[in-house]
């Protein structure tokens, strides 16, 4: 029931209705009167071969939404599968719901952009020519996604939405002209957020590669690559395979200190404190809280500016977590006791250190030598000190290749401060957009949906 004290906040030109207030000329209707739907099934597994192999028709599933448009779904299905299972293929311009699948897939969504079958986790939802915007739609389940996890955590045990859900939701209806127009807006957003997105997976890629040859020795940078007379350096056969042979195999721990050590503070000192929810799965800070030393000094894990911490813990060792400390506001920081610390040596780069703490190799081999219980398994520190690796002892040429990454680090940095920029702005967008706050077109009163 809306109160006076709502009813005098309404704008004059809007009215309050199912889905907040709206433009009194645009209407608002259940997804069943202006939607048709479909479904889809799995084609036995069991029938592999017949049903999966050389698949040329797009299977779109749970996994493969991503809010946006779907040009090719993870597996392909056979002529097979779609005749034995009597899977149907929904048109272009078909709008795809997760109903379970997971709490955080729960109304993701999709928009196909060829004809394609789905599995049974998902609904089809078909807008009707001249009543709904395909994209429209899309936008504005997107907005509301947190919807649909109310749903599904307040009706049911086990978290999950259904095709009548889908069908029983409200959507605000402008114009098709207007939806349209609004679609359109929010496209051009969409799309730059996608190059963005791809632009960062690609220097991803590159900076990936990067290490992998740099911090192998596999390739050497210009100035390091020859004696003194010109020539080219050689390689040796080691252990860990071909390196140059002015480098070494050697454990992870001859790069850093055994024992981490203290400087003497005061109670009312000020420290920097880092959780674990404050560094991210590609090992950077991305928060931090200032308190006084005599809170923390006892039972959480020191360390310095310039130390690398890297977790312990499943699965967050495996994720990827830790941090180079750079990005703090004192010299001296405390953070979760499921943090190793790294503290370089004198003669080692301490961020050269930090990168052999990033790669695949040093998560996928550690991993396999985890103790402890499941759900508790950690990585034991003498396990990080035997890790072999090829270093170089010139710490100048450590120096260097760590500013090589580092350097792809801050471009990386860089467009995603461009990309959440952008999400930023999008959200605005929808928020003004979907709400008809702001117009693209002036009302149209008394039109049909």
């Amino acid at each position: 029931m809306v109160s006076v004290m709502d009813v005098q906040k309404i704008p004059e030109g809007y009215n309050q209705t199912d889905v907040g207030v709206i433009p009194e000329d645009w209407k608002v209707a259940r997804l069943n009167e202006v939607c048709s739907f479909g479904g889809g099934t799995t084609p036995p597994r069991s029938e592999h071969d017949r049903y999966f192999v050389n698949g040329s028709h797009n299977w779109i599933k749970t996994t493969d939404l991503n809010n946006s448009r779907i040009e090719i779904s993870d597996e392909q299905i056979t002529d097979l599968a779609i005749s034995d299972t009597g899977l149907k293929k929904h048109p272009i311009g078909t709008i795809l719901v997760a109903m379970y699948g997971g709490f955080n897939q729960i109304g993701r969504t999709g928009y196909i952009t060829r004809p394609s079958a789905i599995n049974q986790a998902l609904v089809a939802v078909k807008p009707k020519s001249k009543k709904l915007d395909s994209y429209y739609l899309l936008s504005d389940l997107n907005y509301n996604v947190n919807y649909w996890k109310g749903v599904a955590s307040s009706s049911r045990k086990d978290p999950n939405i259904t095709s009548m859900d889908v069908k029983n939701y409200f959507i605000a209806l402008p114009t098709i002209k207007e939806q349209t127009a609004i679609a359109n807006a929010l496209s051009d957003v969409d799309a730059l957020i996608v190059a963005l997105e791809s632009l960062m997976a690609k220097k991803g890629a590159i900076k990936t590669a990067a290490m992998q040859q740099l911090l192998t020795g596999k390739q050497r940078l210009p100035s390091f690559a020859q004696t003194v007379d010109g020539k080219a350096k050689g390689y040796q056969q080691t252990e860990l395979g071909e390196i140059p042979v002015d480098w070494e195999v050697v454990g992870l721990g001859a790069l850093f200190e055994s024992k981490v050590s203290r400087k003497r503070l005061s109670e009312h000192f000020e420290v920097s404190f880092v959780g674990m929810q404050d560094v991210t799965e590609s090992a950077r800070i991305r928060n931090y809280h200032k308190v006084k030393y005599g809170d923390v000094k006892s039972g959480f894990t020191y360390f310095e500016r310039y130390d690398v911490l890297v977790a312990k813990i499943t699965p967050c060792f495996e994720n990827g977590k830790g941090a180079y400390v750079d990005a703090i506001g004192t010299p001296v920081g405390f953070g979760s006791t499921e943090f190793h610390v790294l503290r370089a040596t004198e003669n080692v780069d301490s961020k050269y250190l930090y990168y052999f703490t990033n790669t695949e190799r040093f998560r996928k081999e550690l991993e396999r030598g985890m103790v402890g219980s499941a759900g508790h398994r950690r990585v034991p520190f003498t396990s990080i000190q035997k890790y072999q690796v090829a270093v170089t002892s010139n710490k100048e040429e450590q120096t260097a290749i760590a500013n090589v990454l580092s350097d792809m680090d801050t471009e990386l940095d860089a467009l995603q401060q461009r990309l959440s920029k952008t999400q930023q702005i999008k959200q605005g967008m929808m928020q003004e957009l979907l709400t008809g706050k702001t117009r693209l077109l002036p009302s149209e009163k008394n039109h049909d949906t």
